[in-house]
C-alpha cells in the first residue's frame, strides 16, 4: 500500500513560533499514523493577492511568486492542513491570499482540492480564534474538501514561542484532529 501525504501550510511569519510548533506536533501524529508530511512555511515567501485575471484555468496561477510551488505540492497530496496565527481577529493576509489563489486555480482547472482531507488550525494569544477558524473553514467547504472533527475546535492559545504547546486541551484537540485526518485518508484510499 502506498503511503499518503499531507501538506501542512504554516502561515506564521515567525520561524519556530507557536503556529509552526503546533503544526509540528500535528505532523508527528500524522507520521505516527503512517502518513508522510510536508510542511510549507510562508515565512520568507512572496505571496501576492489574486487579481482575478482568469488565467488560472491552465492549472496554475499566472502570478509570479511562490504559490504555484505550493499548488504542486497540494495537488499530489491526500491531505491539506493550514495553520494560521490570529492577527487582529483574523488570519494573516498572506494566508488568505494564498488560499484564495489555491482555491481559484483548483476551481478553474481540475478541482484538485475536491475530496482532499484536512482543515484549519488557529493559534492566538487571547482571542479571535473562532472567527478565524470559521473564515478558514469556508476555504475547505467551498472547495469540496472533507473536514474531520475533533474533541473541540482546532484552536490553541499561546503568546511566547512554545507556550501554545502548554495548552493541554488545545494540543489534545489537535492530536485527535490529526488522528482523524489520518483515519479518513486511510478509509478513502
Amino acid at each position: 500500500m502506498t503511503t499518503g501525504t499531507v501538506v501542512l501550510l504554516c502561515g506564521s511569519p515567525r520561524r519556530e513560533g507557536n503556529t509552526e510548533r503546533v503544526l509540528g506536533a500535528c505532523a508527528k501524529v500524522l507520521e505516527r499514523e503512517g502518513l508522510r508530511t510536508e510542511t510549507v512555511l510562508l515565512a520568507g515567501r512572496r505571496i501576492l493577492s489574486c487579481t482575478a485575471c482568469g488565467l488560472c484555468s491552465e492549472g496554475e496561477c499566472a502570478l509570479d511568486d511562490d504559490v504555484n510551488e505550493i499548488i504542486t505540492m497540494i495537488r499530489e497530496a491526500d491531505g491539506f492542513i493550514v495553520g494560521a496565527p490570529v492577527y487582529f481577529g483574523t488570519a494573516r493576509g498572506d494566508v488568505t491570499a494564498a488560499l484564495q489563489r489555491i482555491g481559484m486555480v483548483s476551481t478553474a482547472s481540475d478541482s484538485f482540492l475536491s475530496r482532499k482531507v484536512g482543515g484549519p488550525i488557529v493559534v492566538a494569544r487571547r482571542g479571535g480564534h473562532t472567527a478565524t477558524l470559521q473564515e478558514l473553514l469556508m476555504f475547505y467547504l467551498m472547495n469540496d474538501m472533507i473536514v474531520p472533527g475533533s474533541t473541540y475546535w482546532n484552536m490553541v492559545f499561546g503568546l511566547e514561542p512554545g507556550e501554545a504547546l502548554n495548552d493541554e486541551e488545545g494540543m489534545r484537540t489537535i492530536r485527535r484532529f490529526a488522528e482523524n485526518v489520518a483515519f479518513l485518508i486511510e478509509k478513502l484510499r
